[in-house]
C-alpha cells in the first residue's frame, strides 16, 4: 500500500513505480507525444497508444489493451451495463460507478499528505500535488507556459492564442471561444435564475451573486478581507486577484507584446487591439467594432443621425 494516498498494489515493483507519481520523478518520456511518465513501465503501456495494436474501427483510436477497447466500444454502442442505485444514472464502466457513488455517499477517501485536503479521485488528488510540488508538465509549445493539467493548456492555447469562436449565441450572434462561455453568455438573453437564495427564494444568474447575497441579506459564509484596505469579497479568488495590486504583480502577459495585466479580462480585451475580428455590429449601418463600448457610443450618434429613436444597448 502506497504510505501517501493509500492506494494499493499486487507488485512490490508497481508499488515503487508509483511512489515516483508523489516525488516528482518524471524521467521516462514519450518519443512520439513528449509525455513523461514515472517509471518505464507506465511508458511501455502508453507506447501501445501509438503502436495501433488495439484500434477501434469506428473511430480509429488506439487503446492500451484489449480491456480498454472493449470498454472504448461501449461510447459507440451506447452500452452503459453500470447503475447508480441512489439517482439511476448509468455508466461504462464500475469504476466511473464508484466514483460517481461518492458523490451521494460524501466519501472522500483521497488525502493531501500535506495540507489534508481530501478528494473523491485519486486523479484529483495527483492533479492536487503538483500544487506543493509546483511540477507543471504540460508547456505551451508558443508561449512555453506551463500547466499542471492538460485540460488547463487545451483552454490557455484556444483563448490565448487562437481567434477561433465556433460557437454563436443564436439570440445575438456574438461568437465565443468555448461552449461554457456560450452557456454562460446566454444567460443574459433568457433571464434564467439558476442559483436560488434557500431563506428567501430570491434567484440569480451568478453563482457569486448568491453568495454575495447570502453574506449581505442573511450574515451565512465568511467575508474574505483585504489586510492591507479592508476591502472585502465574497469569494477568495477575488481577494488574491485584489492583492496582486498591492503588490504589483500583473501575471496576465500579452502573447503580442511586452504589455502586463492584473486581471485575466483585462488581457482579453486589450488582445483586441492586435486581431481584426470584430464582433460587434450596429444594426442600423452594419459597420463593426472590436468592444462592445464603441459600438454603443456609435450607436447613439448613428441613431441621432438617421433620427431613429435611441432604445440602448
Amino acid at each position: 500500500m502506497c504510505t501517501v494516498c493509500d492506494k494499493r498494489f499486487s507488485q512490490k515493483q508497481i508499488l515503487n513505480f508509483h511512489a515516483n507519481v508523489h516525488t516528482k520523478e518524471y524521467t521516462y518520456k514519450c518519443a512520439e507525444c513528449d509525455k513523461r511518465f514515472s517509471a518505464k513501465y507506465y511508458l511501455k503501456l502508453h507506447m501501445a497508444v501509438h503502436s495501433g495494436k488495439y484500434q477501434c474501427t469506428e473511430c480509429g483510436k488506439s487503446l492500451k489493451s484489449k480491456e480498454h477497447l472493449k470498454v472504448h466500444r461501449r461510447i459507440h454502442s451506447g452500452e452503459k451495463p453500470f447503475e447508480c442505485s441512489v439517482c439511476s444514472k448509468r455508466f461504462t464502466t464500475s469504476d466511473n460507478l464508484v466514483r460517481h457513488s461518492r458523490i451521494h455517499s460524501g466519501e472522500k477517501p483521497y488525502k493531501c499528505h500535506v495540507c489534508d485536503k481530501a478528494f473523491r479521485d485519486y486523479r484529483n488528488l495527483s492533479t492536487h500535488l503538483r500544487i506543493h510540488t509546483g511540477d507543471k508538465p504540460y508547456k505551451c509549445s508558443l508561449c512555453k507556459k506551463s500547466f499542471t493539467q492538460q485540460v488547463n493548456l487545451q483552454k490557455h492555447e484556444r483563448h490565448i492564442h487562437s481567434n477561433r469562436r465556433p460557437y454563436e449565441c443564436p439570440y445575438c450572434g456574438t461568437q465565443f471561444k468555448s461552449k461554457d462561455y456560450l452557456k454562460y453568455h446566454v444567460r443574459i438573453h433568457t433571464g434564467a435564475k439558476l442559483y436560488s437564495c434557500r431563506h428567501c427564494s430570491k434567484g440569480f444568474t451568478w453563482h457569486v451573486q448568491l453568495k454575495t447575497h447570502l453574506l449581505q441579506s442573511h450574515n451565512e459564509g465568511t467575508w474574505f478581507t483585504c489586510h492591507i484596505c479592508e476591502k472585502k469579497y465574497s469569494i477568495h479568488y477575488e481577494l488574491e486577484r485584489h492583492l496582486l495590486q498591492h503588490e504589483g504583480v500583473k501575471p496576465y502577459v500579452c502573447s503580442e507584446c511586452p504589455k502586463r495585466f492584473y486581471k485575466a479580462c483585462e488581457l482579453k480585451y486589450h488582445q483586441r487591439m492586435h486581431s481584426d475580428f470584430r464582433q460587434f455590429c450596429c444594426f442600423l449601418c452594419d459597420k463593426n467594432f472590436k468592444h462592445k463600448s464603441s459600438v454603443k457610443a456609435h450607436f447613439k450618434r448613428c441613431s441621432a443621425k438617421l433620427g431613429v429613436k435611441d432604445i440602448g444597448l
